[in-house]
């Protein structure tokens, strides 16, 4: 695939989404392409069944390709899901040499041990994320390259998450004829795509609502500070619509998409829609007061249960000056009202996320839905990928070619400091190297 091209495919429990974008002249992406498809075999955020996975993806990779007109080789995929969970954890190296300066390779040793910590069976840890360091005992310290010290001490992020899910992914990928090219966590990917990185200076706490889970990210100082995911989405909504109104799912679906509102003061008690019967039975009538009081009290517990991981990261005297606000993105989002009674639960300010921060101005209105949001940042994530496996061949050829003369005054100038390989990236790796073990 030419190299200022990616494919992003989001395997959610609804739908899945196989997008393809490319960079233009401006550094802004364009969506080429963009396929969808019901997904079948994927519950809260899991593969449960790999055949109806497989076949779901299927249908939207082809899709994608009819509508740009182009074959899909690679995908950057995104996982999420209810065995993902995060923890803080402190950790230190003692250097052996405190007159030369720290380098990339004591940040990797003291990663490397953060790898060490025991997890629960069958969990592996996906993402480790430096917060912040300190220096024999300096604290605060974003970059401790380049400076003196013994003792190197870091506040780290871990994502952990269950292997087996993760390898289904890859498994459903790999079966459905596509190269891996990239795992990404589809917080991270959401956020990417909606948010500025202003609002990730001052602090903001993205909300995912998607079909099977509500994910939650949080960013402060540029950095991500905490994840969750709580096991319900917009799912339940619709389930808890058809229970309530004892209709099928198909039209409790409808229901809370065209007439569902989170705020249920605003419905009259006169507001009623018909439904047509099953089988030559009678019409039901629904008030729309009703329907609003029924979505309104599980939109509560979600926001309440989201609003607990949120304190959880900051004491409840602190939040107000860590978090400036609220991003909710999704299909979730979508609901009549929702900004509204996010803000009246949490007493934060509130935005609608949409993925337009990097998508080219022309960009269809369904592409910068909140829907999307995911699929948008997966683009972005293997663009971003692409650029620096770029860099990395120039590297190597530049020290190819370089003579030994050269290369003794190379030392004397300072080489730029090469950007790490993220732990998603050996992630990626050990998950296709299993795979081609498996056959």
């Amino acid at each position: 695939m030419e190299h200022n091209l990616a494919v992003g495919l989001d395997i959610g429990t609804t739908k899945i989404v196989a997008m393809i974008g490319r960079k233009n002249e401006y550094g802004k992406v364009e969506i080429l392409g963009i396929g969808k498809s019901k997904s079948l075999g994927v519950h809260r955020g899991v593969v449960n069944n790999i055949t109806q996975t497989i076949q779901s993806i299927q249908q939207a990779v082809q899709e994608a390709e009819a509508a740009a007109d182009m074959k899909i080789d690679e995908v950057t995929v995104g996982i999420a899901g209810q065995h993902i969970r995060s923890l803080q954890h402190s950790d230190y190296i003692t250097r052996s040499n405190s007159e030369t300066v720290i380098d990339v390779d004591d940040i990797d040793r003291l990663i490397n041990q953060v790898h060490k910590l025991v997890m629960l069976p069958g969990e592996e840890i996906i993402h480790v994320l430096p917060q912040e360091y300190k220096i024999d005992g300096q604290a605060e310290i974003k970059e401790p390259i380049g400076m003196y010290g013994g003792r190197l001490e870091a506040n780290f992020h871990v994502v952990v998450g269950q292997v087996s899910s993760i390898r289904n992914i890859g498994r459903c990928v790999q079966s459905s004829g596509l190269g891996l090219e990239g795992i990404t966590l589809e917080p991270l990917a959401s956020a990417n795509a909606v948010l500025s990185q202003e609002e990730k200076e001052a602090g903001v706490a993205l909300i995912d609502i998607g079909g099977g889970t509500t994910d939650l990210a949080i960013f402060r100082d540029g950095i991500i500070r905490h994840t969750a995911v709580i096991p319900f989405g917009g799912n339940v909504i619709t389930e808890d619509i058809k229970e309530g109104c004892s209709i099928i799912e198909k039209q409790a679906e409808l229901l809370k998409i065209k007439f569902g509102s989170a705020w249920p003061g605003e419905n009259k008690d006169n507001e009623i829609v018909s439904i047509p019967g099953l089988r030559g039975r009678e019409p039901k009538e629904i008030t729309l007061k009703n329907l609003s009081k029924i979505i309104h009290a599980r939109v509560v517990e979600i926001v309440e249960q989201v609003y607990v991981e949120i304190k959880n990261y900051g004491h409840e005297e602190q939040k107000k000056k860590l978090i400036a606000g609220i991003v909710l993105t999704g299909g979730g989002a979508q609901l009549k009202h929702l900004k509204q009674l996010v803000e009246y639960i949490t007493g934060m300010d509130t935005r609608i996320g949409y993925p337009n921060e990097h998508l080219a101005g022309d960009s269809d209105d369904d592409i910068t839905s909140p829907l999307f949001a995911t699929a948008v940042g997966l683009v972005l994530d293997g663009l971003k990928r692409q650029e620096r496996k770029k860099i990395e061949q120039q590297e190597e050829v530049v020290d190819e070619v370089e003579t030994p003369q050269e290369t003794i005054e190379e030392e004397v100038i300072e080489k730029p400091v090469k950007e790490r390989r993220s732990f998603l990236d050996k992630l990626t790796e050990r998950v296709k190297d299993f795979l081609d073990n498996a056959e």
